[in-house]
């Protein structure tokens, strides 16, 4: 339930015909630039709260002051005292201000009923938003219409038994209510960049969010996504089943946005089976959802650019599409990078329940072929490592390394039948796959949501 003052903020992203029109439309204005799709109305407002003076009504210990919560890094907190209500952290904006949106990161101790004040004058507060059954994971409120100096998000009611933790509060709107003329403050996607850029950090996962939210101490992907964002990398890779059990719309909206969401601007995703079960169509809440960013061709596969690498993102539930099958050829023909990575969701080897997906084999032939270094995949749900190998299962130097990553939140399956040239295999620890790159070089390491390296990989040269 929630309770609003003016007009209400709204959460849920504009329908997908919509979520095309602005598209088409960033892309007319800049020139064929892709924009990040947010499904937020007033994404165009600067952001106005980064690095501005902050304070608090109490913090739980030295490092967690509420200066944390402003300065734009997601691995730092404000943190109040534990155990007492109320508590507040207030910003000043610097200037008086039109206020459109407040997006809140919470921690684990999040705030289960908060309201959103501004002020002109520090002293008389008027409220913008009210939430009475927060959950944790992200609030983005959008479409606010107030004016002041000062915000402050007041806390009522902790969601925990501990106190209230943000990793990161921005305020977004137009000083002196100006119309505003900056870009908009998200991450777009990465772009093409030429080789010699250095070394870039990419997380990924597969199988990820379960239909249960932070509230629930035994769900996974709040605490997978918290690791994720830790880690801070370039991008984002999820390698299918991002949202169970059918991947509706509403679903994503509710589980998925809640945790992973946060990151979405920066995430280059793939489906799995389980975005096929739409009772809408095949992938119709996955489009939905994630707009352009997993459509930037016009199809569920595309590829990009980054330093010397090329990375491609296949569409595995439809590899007898003849269209596929060329598009991966002719695409693979045209890069001109030393290294390449591909990922999608059903692995050709894998030691856990489902098994080796021989779906996989035409495509391993055409990337082998291609002397790709590296396929990343989810749909069994655990972490494994097989040293580079050839598409009929043989140990040769010049072989793609496959990794399996499927432990991004989806309940564990057990290993059963150990495959050769496998490694490593871990099942149990969720956690996510950190991957570091250079321009001739990449090696990797599984990062369990503790924080603690379960597995490294070697360094690998590429071919």
């Amino acid at each position: 339930m929630r309770l609003y003052a003016s007009a209400p903020p709204r959460r849920t992203t504009p329908s997908p015909a919509f979520l095309l029109t602005v598209v088409t439309a960033a892309l007319c204005l800049i020139g064929g630039l892709l924009l990040a799709a947010t499904g937020r109305a007033d994404a165009a407002d600067p952001l106005l709260s980064r690095g501005k003076p902050a304070t608090a009504s109490s913090i739980e210990d030295t490092g967690y002051e509420p200066a944390k919560a402003f300065d734009g890094d997601g691995t730092t907190r404000w943190a109040s005292a534990e155990g007492s209500d109320p508590q507040w952290l207030k910003v000043d904006l610097g200037a008086p201000s039109a206020v459109s949106r407040v997006r809140l990161v919470w921690e684990a101790a999040y705030a289960k009923a908060y309201r959103v004040e501004i002020s002109a004058d520090n002293a008389t507060w008027t409220r913008l938003a009210t939430e009475t059954a927060g959950n944790g994971g992200t609030d983005d409120w959008t479409g606010l219409i107030g004016k002041g100096r000062y915000l402050r998000i007041y806390g009522t009611a902790r969601g925990t038994s501990y106190g209230y933790s943000l990793y990161e509060a921005e305020v977004y709107g137009t000083p002196d209510g100006t119309t505003p003329t900056s870009t908009p403050p998200t991450t777009p996607p990465p772009t093409s960049q030429p080789p010699g850029t250095g070394a870039f950090t990419v997380v990924a996962a597969g199988d990820i969010a379960a239909q249960c939210t932070a509230s629930s101490s035994s769900c996974a992907h709040p605490k997978t996504a918290a690791q994720a964002q830790r880690i801070d990398p370039a991008f984002y890779l999820t390698m299918g089943d991002n949202q169970y059990d059918d991947a509706r719309l509403s679903d994503y909206r509710n589980y998925y946005d809640k945790t992973w969401g946060a990151f979405k601007a920066k995430t280059r995703p793939v489906p799995g089976n389980h975005e096929t079960y739409d009772p809408a169509g095949p992938l119709a809440g996955y489009k939905s959802y994630f707009g352009a960013i997993a459509y930037p061709q016009g199809e569920p596969y595309y590829s990009y650019d980054q330093g010397n690498w090329h990375f491609v993102a296949l569409d595995s539930n439809s590899f007898d599409d003849p269209d596929q099958i060329q598009w991966l050829k002719d695409d693979l023909a045209r890069t001109t990078k030393g290294c390449v990575a591909a990922y999608f969701h059903h692995p050709l080897y894998s030691s856990g329940g489902h098994g080796n997906d021989p779906v996989s084999k035409p495509v391993w032939q055409i990337l082998y072929d291609a002397k790709a270094d590296l396929v990343l995949n989810g749909h069994d749900h655990h972490y494994e490592r097989f040293a580079p190998q050839d598409p009929n299962g043989r140990a040769t130097a010049d072989g793609i390394v496959e990794i399996v990553g499927g432990m991004g939140g989806a309940e564990p399956y057990p290993i059963e039948t150990v495959q050769p040239n496998s490694q490593k295999r871990i099942s149990g620890p969720y956690g996510v796959l950190k991957l570091d790159f250079t321009d001739t070089t990449y090696t990797w390491q599984y990062v369990g949501t503790d924080g603690q390296v379960k597995d490294t990989g070697p360094t690998y040269r590429c071919h």
